[in-house]
């Protein structure tokens, strides 16, 4: 997994509150092979982004030129609410967004984010709808998030502080994910295994 420090990037607004996994990716695409080469790009906000003719919606956000290649989004309360599916998280990376600012996630969400080297930044919902004006104002306009200071920097040099779990920030700065943290130990997790063997031979 790749560590999280410091990013710049051009952010995106997300005016919808309460934005489900399924609108992130319908639930039909999952069934769709993910691979190096191949991922869920195309499928992100797919019902959003795309018409019942599969023609872009020139409204919606992500399909305006400023804000394609956004890396940050910055939405409404609650994001990434609804079902459970790691495929959210794996369509917002395939596209390049390594974070998202919001007032509130959906908390299986919020942890699969972490689990996959995405930041998930809780700002207040003034403060949220207040970048989402400027990012506006100024359409290809970026942020900067600072993990190690825990800020998030405006365009204008305004910096807003988060709050996360020191253990969630602590996985984001080495690039750990479960599997990854429990690895660090694993040499005492073999030497346990030995002594515990060598006690009772009979469990071998």
């Amino acid at each position: 997994m790749k560590p999280f420090t410091t990013l710049t990037a051009v952010a995106a607004p997300i005016d919808i509150a309460s934005v489900d996994t399924d609108k992130i990716i319908p639930a039909r695409f999952l069934r769709k092979l993910r691979t190096p080469t191949s991922g869920y790009e195309p499928y992100l906000f797919h019902d959003l982004r795309l018409d019942a003719e599969g023609k872009e919606r020139p409204d919606f956000v992500l399909n305006q030129p400023a804000y394609r290649n956004a890396g940050i989004l910055v939405a409404g309360p609650n994001f990434g609410c609804g079902s459970s599916r790691e495929g959210a998280v794996y369509a917002l990376m395939d596209s390049g967004v390594r974070a998202v600012i919001a007032p509130s996630f959906g908390d299986i969400h919020y942890a699969n984010e972490i689990q996959n080297g995405m930041l998930p930044v809780t700002l207040a919902e003034d403060t949220c709808h207040a970048l989402r004006e400027q990012l506006r104002a100024k359409p290809g306009s970026q942020l900067s998030i600072d993990l190690p200071a825990q800020t998030v920097s405006d365009a204008q040099g305004t910096k807003y502080a988060f709050q996360i779990d020191e253990v969630y920030k602590d996985r984001l700065l080495k690039g750990l994910d479960e599997v990854g943290l429990v690895l660090q130990h694993l040499g005492a997790i073999e030497a346990f295994e030995q002594r515990h063997f060598n006690e009772r031979p009979w469990l071998a």
